[in-house]
């Protein structure tokens, strides 16, 4: 009997569709996690460094890598899980930093990031402007760099890729989200539109700001995410949904309520009905975790569980989007019920995972 129940448990956690995790380690390396067997059964070696960043294209078929130590970029086959492609943009007198969050082209020619060039002299190191930056993948090269506006110089965030890019299905514009949303020509970088979210169509909202983290409700072209506001009597902080169209450039978005002191990237369910996102109070001895999950319908919090931190963690949801993960930071990449939001069980992956985030591919 205890063994059917174990079974059973093991069953829940991992069964339903199963889908194939992609996640960077210290290790200098991907690892590729099977949900369906609970385990990892595959580690990709990374040729030019510690992976921070992991991006899977459009079509699901690449997953595109850049390291942090060496300013390198990556290009993974998903079916092979091979290293097609690989060169570093550092010199030993030159060093390149991600600004950005980049993105591929949808033809998988190009990589379109921000990007600041630090170089070493005799004396000094001199640090550089920020600049829109296009990687030609063929080329291994930089080819092109644009100096970012300086009015736009905040929306970057101060570097260390907080910034995010997306690209239009037709690759003829390129989307900076920040604390404003600039729509950019891919051909020169000139700004077509510049969305002021101070100054949304909306009564008594103002200081609008897109969440760090975008994510794919499914449709293509379509993102959805957290954003903050504030009124601009009394200033108090309030949290939503918005919902950006890369075809279109239109926006829209729905208040919720108090702006926490801390929120994560939010996980759009494949059903497209439900969403997730990790709320954090207080630090250190006072920190306190929960998950709460969103309504997409109706734009609300239905569901709150508290959940035992970490000192630092990234969060991501299963293929089916069935069950919520914790991981990062640590060997270990635990798994929540996203119905009911309560703990099932802990898998050890035997590497320890960077904060590169987790690609899942169906």
């Amino acid at each position: 009997m205890k063994r059917l129940q174990c079974f059973l448990f093991l069953s829940a956690a991992v069964g339903g569709h199963a889908a194939t995790l992609f996640m960077g380690t210290y290790q200098q390396s991907v690892i590729v996690f099977d949900e369906a067997k609970g385990q990892v059964v595959d580690t990709i070696p990374i040729p030019d460094g510690l992976p921070n960043s992991l991006r899977l294209s459009d079509d699901k078929k690449t997953l595109y890598v850049t390291t942090g130590d060496r300013s390198g970029i990556d290009v993974i086959d998903v079916a092979t899980r091979k290293v097609t492609n690989h060169f570093e943009l550092n010199t030993p007198t030159k060093r390149i930093r991600f600004d950005a969050a980049g993105v591929a082209d949808p033809q998988g020619k190009f990589i379109y990031t921000v990007t600041t060039e630090m170089n070493k002299l005799a004396d000094h190191y001199e640090i550089g402007k920020p600049k829109y930056t296009v990687i030609d993948l063929a080329a291994q090269r930089i080819t092109k760099t644009v100096d970012v506006p300086k009015e736009d110089e905040a929306s970057i965030g101060s570097g260390r890729g907080r910034a995010r890019l997306e690209i239009s299905p037709d690759g003829k514009y390129l989307y900076h989200f920040g604390d404003k949303v600039l729509i950019l020509n891919t051909s020169d970088f000139k700004v077509v539109d510049r969305l002021d979210l101070a100054k949304p169509d909306l009564p008594d909202m103002v200081d609008i700001g897109f969440a760090g983290q975008l994510d794919s409700i499914g449709q293509p072209g379509m993102h959805v995410s957290l954003f903050t506001s504030s009124d601009p009597i009394v200033h108090n902080r309030v949290f939503g949904i918005g919902r950006f169209d890369l075809n279109t450039h239109q926006m829209t978005f729905d208040p919720i309520g108090p702006d926490p002191p801390s929120m994560m990237g939010l996980q759009v369910a494949p059903d497209k009905l439900h969403a997730f996102t990790v709320v954090t109070n207080g630090t250190l001895g006072n920190k306190r975790c929960e998950f709460w999950q969103f309504d997409l319908k109706s734009d609300r919090v239905t569901n709150t569980r508290e959940f035992q931190c970490r000192s630092r963690f990234s969060f991501g949801m299963s293929g089916d989007g069935k069950h919520l993960y914790i991981y990062g930071a640590g060997f270990e990449i635990e798994s929540y019920n996203a119905a009911t939001l309560q703990y099932e069980r802990t898998f050890n992956l035997n590497h320890d995972v960077t904060g590169g985030g987790l690609v899942v591919v169906d």
